[in-house]
């Protein structure tokens, strides 16, 4: 029922596909083609040449994606087409080139590629009424991430990330822990009040403190609001986003009578929070980031002095 439009093609290529997966299958009488073919798939795709044609590919695919966002015409779904085309030859060379399908699976970039091969083939007018199917579709972008296997200083990179992904991880329960107990304290000592709950002439000068107030969202004119609010703020500080008008901002409070803490109370616990979330919190990260990174780097560069021992001897 999805022959309708550009999506015929589609079919038929997936079709055609199906009779060259035949032809990677085993048979009787046919074992030294089938190993003929295999191995001379297998030196192709992964020939350099190889690898650096497709990595063009998905290089020119990737801009092309980010341009349709801008608008799109009928070259970007034409070149769009021809990289899907390259792309599905590619897999299936792969998968012919791969002695059994667990050999062929056993491989996370293959079973990436072909995730992202199948997404491509659902029409678009399905996606346009689908938000799940569209949010898979989005898949098609993160086939850059094969840049990484093409390069080493970028895969030492992804290594260095999933390796210092403990460390982290403990990292930001700290960093968590410690938000948590400032957000609390900021509720208790800098939330400001309701104006149901003042008397008129308070209620006044609490409307004319927040038109007043320097950078005071209109949605959220209380930083210390709740729990939530508290966070996002001390997030807010941790970036160093105008961090110095919400302490203004409450040292203003602080002298109107608004909030129940003296005006150093409010200078203490914003500088506090600061040097300790942007220098300290920080720094810690950096560091697990800079000592796995170091790690890394030494065990390439025994690895690579034993490849070339093997090589002399």
């Amino acid at each position: 029922m999805f022959l309708r439009g550009g999506f015929a093609w589609k079919l038929n290529l997936l079709n055609l596909g199906t009779k060259i997966l035949h032809i990677g299958q085993p048979k009787k009488g046919a074992s030294i083609m089938r190993d003929s073919v295999a191995s001379m798939m297998q030196k192709i795709t992964t020939s350099r040449l190889f690898e650096s044609s497709i990595m063009v590919v998905i290089f020119i695919n990737c801009i092309v994606i980010g341009l349709e966002t801008y608008n799109r015409n009928y070259i970007y779904d034409l070149i769009n087409t021809v990289c899907l085309i390259i792309y599905t030859i590619e897999i299936l060379m792969r998968f012919v080139g791969r002695s059994s399908l667990k050999q062929f699976f056993s491989n996370g970039w293959n079973i990436f590629d072909l995730l992202v091969v199948v997404v491509s083939y659902i029409p678009d007018d399905i996606s346009a009424n689908s938000g799940v199917v569209a949010a898979v579709r989005v898949l098609r972008i993160f086939r850059i991430l094969r840049l990484f296997k093409a390069n080493m200083e970028l895969r030492l990179i992804i290594s260095v990330m999933i390796r210092s992904m403990r460390a982290l991880t403990y990292n930001a329960i700290v960093m968590l822990i410690f938000m948590y107990v400032f957000a609390v304290a900021g509720t208790l000592f800098f939330k400001l009040p309701e104006a149901h709950d003042l008397e008129p002439t308070q209620a006044k000068v609490l409307a004319e403190y927040v038109q007043s107030a320097a950078n005071m969202p209109l949605n959220s004119d209380d930083p210390y609001g709740n729990l939530n609010e508290a966070m996002f703020t001390l997030l807010r500080i941790m970036t160093g986003e105008d961090w110095t008008d919400i302490r203004y901002n409450l040292v203003t409070a602080s002298r109107l009578h608004l909030i129940p803490v003296a005006p150093w109370v409010v200078t203490f616990f914003h500088v506090l929070w600061y040097v300790f979330a942007a220098f300290l919190l920080i720094n810690l990260v950096v560091g697990a980031v800079i000592n796995n990174y170091q790690m890394i780097m030494d065990e390439e560069k025994k690895r690579v002095a034993r490849q070339r021992a093997k090589e002399l001897e």
